[in-house]
């Protein structure tokens, strides 16, 4: 249907292609047939790939030990929970981690 302006309307037309028939013009296609649909697949497939894996680590993660975030949140709460000796394995750990 073409439309033409606010109140032109062309009447109804059939449901074939008004240029059915017709080459299209430019660049001929393999094999002199008139270009057709595109395909292009996007990168969602690999997102939900990606998803899905990241998924399945969560599941594989251990279990929270409640009792352990209890006792350290007591030890920071009362101020023993750094000590010199924890400040060293962390700088060693972080060197290693580094060098």
């Amino acid at each position: 249907m073409h439309v033409y302006g606010p109140t032109h309307l062309h009447g109804p037309q059939s449901v074939t292609a008004p240029h059915h028939g017709r080459e299209l013009r430019g660049a001929p296609s393999a094999q002199g047939m008139p270009a057709g649909d595109e395909l292009s697949i996007s990168d969602a497939g690999s997102k939900a790939a990606e998803a899905a894996r990241l998924v399945d680590q969560v599941k594989h993660l251990p279990e929270v030990r409640q009792e352990r975030i209890d006792q350290i949140r007591s030890q920071i709460a009362e101020g023993t929970y750094e000590t010199a000796e924890k400040l060293d394995v962390a700088i060693a750990q972080f060197l290693d981690e580094r060098g």
